[in-house]
């Protein structure tokens, strides 16, 4: 079986995603660009004892998809403890609501964002009492 390993987000405006996401999830950033030729952000989400994955930031290659044609990439959903709190700090950093918190009933409240760059993301808070 193979796991997801690595993520990447692409923007148009590295210093505006770079202050979101630092924002919303308290995510750090490191220049890997001399080793790709090019710039790219390496993308800390926690401490390595943590279970989850680290990532990497990049300049869009190409136009955003426009407001209503979907995604055309993976979605990660990130874990957070509170999610009011969280959406809160998403939507104070310029993020945009794209399906409202619902219930995974007995599971989880699970909701889908748009960040500063168009890209689509989740978060997700377990709680077996979600109804």
């Amino acid at each position: 079986m193979s796991r997801v390993v690595h993520f990447e987000i692409q923007a148009d405006d590295l210093e505006r995603a770079k202050a979101f996401y630092g924002a919303v999830f308290d995510w750090s950033f490191e220049d890997y660009g001399q080793f790709t030729g090019s710039p790219y952000w390496g993308i800390t989400t926690g401490p390595e004892d943590e279970a989850g994955i680290n990532g990497g930031l990049l300049q869009r290659p190409a136009p955003t998809p426009g407001a209503g044609q979907g995604t055309n990439a993976f979605v990660c959903t990130v874990g957070v403890a509170d999610y009011d709190a969280t959406e809160r700090r998403i939507l104070d950093a310029g993020g945009q609501v794209a399906l409202p918190k619902m219930a995974l009933t007995g599971m989880a409240w699970q909701g889908y964002y748009l960040d500063t760059e168009g890209n689509t993301f989740g978060i997700h808070q377990p709680d077996p009492e979600a109804k």
